[in-house]
Order: structure tokens, then sequence, then C-alpha cells
């Protein structure tokens, strides 16, 4: 929890999140699908619908066998609040966002 509030002190002094996390010394995402595929193959899931708009999320849960039928994307509207992190997740992490960003 420091480190997220370290993060978010160099997002306000300019950094993107990338930008930030690397500063730190940390990858710029570091998540890790196994658990979750895991606790989706425990509970019998095998085929899913996801709410994402992150195409790695999709192709990580793919590797851990579970099989997306349907990826449904999360709509943010951008406002002066979000603009430059939305940017961020569509130009540098590859999200599938609207067009007008």
């Amino acid at each position: 929890l420091t480190n997220k509030l370290r993060a978010y002190k160099l997002q306000e002094q300019g950094l993107d999140t990338v930008d930030a996390n690397l500063k730190l010394g940390f990858l710029a995402d570091k998540r890790d699908y196994g658990i979750g595929a895991q606790i989706c193959r425990d509970l019998g899931l095998r085929d899913i619908r996801i709410l994402t708009n992150n195409p790695k999320k999709i192709s990580r849960l793919e590797v851990y066998g579970i099989r997306i039928v349907e990826q449904i994307p999360l709509r943010a509207r951008p406002s002066k609040h979000n603009i430059r992190y939305l940017r961020t997740k569509k130009y540098r992490f590859g999200h599938i966002l609207d067009e007008d960003l």
C-alpha cells in the first residue's frame, strides 16, 4: 500500500502510471492471473465472459486454460481527472478504449 501511495505521488508530479512504477523499481504491470485462473478452474469454469479492456488479461487467462468466449468492454467517460490515466492504459498498455482519447 505504501508503494501504491508513492506511485500516486509520482503521478501527481507528472509521471504516468507506467513511469511511476518503473521509477519505484517495479514492473509496469506485475499482476499475475494464475491464481484467478486456478479459482475459475476449481469452480468448474473453463469458458467465461470477461469484463475488461485489457487484452493482456485475456491472453494470460488463456495461457492457464481458461477460454474467453466473450470480452465485454468497460466504458469510462473521460474527464479532466482520468484522461491521462485512460490514455496511458490505451497507448502504453494497449487497452481497448474509445478512439477519441
